[in-house]
């Protein structure tokens, strides 16, 4: 089966699907109403630490509205952590691919993931220029499936951008794109995961620059997982639900624990490689 709908599916949590309806409308507004400069204005700093761009602001402020009629915690991008009190987190990611979405390419997103009491069980990507969705809940049957390649070698990787000014990342991503048979850079991380949750792509990769925070991967921890795959960190630490935005992992998305594993290792040894040479 071709693993993703249209729109937001009606199993879905009603947090969740709320907060996905308000992220496509409060896009489709943006787009229309703002042209590409405004989009890209910084208009403030993300809890993060880095640049918000109006796009953000506009998406995520009609998030948070439709979210406060639903009991839910949350941990976004821009806001940074909103505590109710609830054993329910949503963590997600209102634009993913911000630089995409203000420039008028079509490759952005929305993204989260459910966590119930830590532990994150379930999962909504939607591309926000198609209205394409991908969701999954853990013991729910998916029509999600990856693409089972279990080797790096043959592979169809997408990767976050070479940074030539760091050797030791620069090393890593030549070494995996040696190695694999396709490389693509679609500059959206949520929607990279996706893909390889339903087999059209083999992996996703940040190559060991350390750039992912939780929200740009949460999804995928479900998503790949209920397809198959498996999602690691590069230098091998737990993704889990915490609610510091400034911790970054170096994400490895695949689609099995065999391919994610060996990703991560390459990516590992070139990287030390690259700094100590």
């Amino acid at each position: 089966m071709k693993g993703w709908g249209s729109g937001i599916p009606a199993q879905a949590h009603p947090a969740l699907a709320a907060a996905a309806s308000a992220a496509l409308d409060a896009y489709t507004a943006a787009t229309t109403e703002h042209d590409r400069a405004s989009l890209a204005a910084v208009v403030a700093d993300g809890a993060d630490g880095t640049p918000t761009m109006r796009i953000d602001v506009l998406v995520e402020n009609a998030i948070l509205a439709a979210l406060s009629r639903h009991p839910v915690n949350v941990l976004s991008e821009e806001t940074g952590w909103v505590d109710t009190g609830s054993a329910l987190t949503l963590v997600m990611d209102p634009v993913d691919g911000s630089a995409n979405a203000a420039a008028g390419v079509p490759l952005s997103a929305f993204s989260a993931a459910v966590a119930e009491d830590g532990v994150f069980t379930e999962a909504l990507t939607v591309w926000l220029e198609t209205g394409r969705s991908w969701w999954a809940r853990r013991g729910t049957p998916s029509p999600l499936r990856t693409s089972g390649r279990r080797e790096l070698a043959g592979a169809a990787v997408s990767l976050l951008r070479p940074h030539p000014a760091n050797p030791g990342a620069a090393s890593a991503w030549w070494e995996v794109a040696r190695r694999a048979a396709r490389v693509r850079i679609l500059s959206t991380s949520c929607l990279e995961g996706a893909l390889v949750s339903q087999g059209a792509t083999d992996a996703f990769a940040d190559a060991a620059t350390d750039t992912h925070r939780l929200v740009d991967i949460a999804a995928s921890v479900v998503l790949a997982e209920v397809g198959g795959g498996a999602v690691r960190d590069v230098f091998g630490r737990d993704i889990g639900l915490d609610t510091d935005l400034t911790k970054r992992w170096s994400g490895v998305v695949a689609a099995t624990p065999d391919l994610a594993d060996e990703l991560a290792s390459v990516l590992r040894d070139a990287y030390e490689a690259g700094r100590a040479g």
